[in-house]
């Protein structure tokens, strides 16, 4: 674990279970925070499993300028300018090879999981799946439909997403993991996705990105997230915060809990480590 240092200059955030709720409603304090936060100088960043293009709606509320990582470190784009239409430039994409997509898909039915195919921007599902409304309001644009998702995977993707009643998809977390080795990163962002990436995708990668990008050590960085995509980034830096019923080897990964979303922990904790710490001492207390 990297030993942590202050002040905290550069702020890495997941989104779903960490910013937002099910109602995906930003709260006033969170808001404040995290504004406070970049008005201190600290670069902040959403650094989550949705599409940029999603994640982006909230950035906007937040004032947040620095670059939106998305679908759990495969993509890093720009934050496109206020009123702008443009996704943002693209400074890193890592696509999944296409072979390994269609055998991600197969395997997922078997498991009686449904697979999803996202794009950089794109989301595809198949043409009959009932719930296509409800995943394009969830991510904020219009699902693509296709009769065929293994006919249709002829070219590399940014990911496919396994999506499942829980706990299925974290039941399958550690089967999908030793059955495609080195093939894909495999991982759970939410109770009911199991999601595949290119090898060597984390958000612990997109934080060392952000670090170099930002000239800031990973000492002086904080990350808060909740599930299992969020361990690696969690472990990575100086200051890695766990919300609150995250599962165990997410806790185990993080050096603080935050408390509960529902009582604003990420508010909480950025109050406590950002707004109200100052020096460049090591840390002391507040150990998870």
């Amino acid at each position: 674990m990297t030993e942590p240092r202050f002040p905290i200059r550069l702020l890495a955030l997941d989104i779903d279970g960490t910013l937002v709720g099910p109602d995906l409603g930003l709260r006033d304090r969170t808001v404040d925070a995290v504004r406070a936060a970049v008005h201190r100088g600290v670069a902040v960043s959403l650094v989550t499993g949705r599409m940029a293009s999603s994640a982006r709606e909230f950035a906007d509320v937040l004032g947040l300028t620095a670059p939106i990582v998305a679908h759990q470190g495969a993509v890093i784009r720009e934050m496109p300018p206020s009123g702008s239409r443009s996704h943002g430039r693209l400074l890193l994409h890592t696509p999944l090879a296409a072979d390994v997509a269609r055998d991600v898909v197969a395997w997922s039915r078997t498991r009686e999981l449904d697979p999803h195919v996202n794009h950089l921007e794109r989301l595809i599902i198949r043409a009959d799946d009932p719930r296509a409304e409800d995943y394009s309001r969830f991510l904020g644009v219009r699902a693509g439909l296709e009769p065929d998702l293994i006919a249709w995977l002829t070219r590399p993707v940014t990911k496919i997403i396994a999506v499942g009643d829980d706990p299925g998809p974290v039941n399958s977390l550690a089967l999908g993991r030793a059955l495609f080795g080195d093939r894909a990163a495999v991982t759970v962002s939410h109770p009911r996705f199991l999601e595949f990436l290119a090898p060597g995708v984390t958000k612990g990668r997109a934080v060392h990105w952000l670090a170099r990008h930002f000239h800031v050590p990973l000492s002086q960085t904080m990350a808060i997230g909740d599930q299992y995509g969020d361990l690696e980034m969690l472990a990575e830096v100086g200051h890695g915060v766990a919300m609150a019923g995250a599962p165990a080897p997410v806790l185990a990964a993080a050096r603080y809990v935050a408390p509960p979303l529902e009582d604003d922990g990420a508010a909480q904790m950025i109050e406590q480590l950002i707004l109200r710490r100052r020096g460049h001492g090591t840390a002391a207390g507040g150990a998870a």
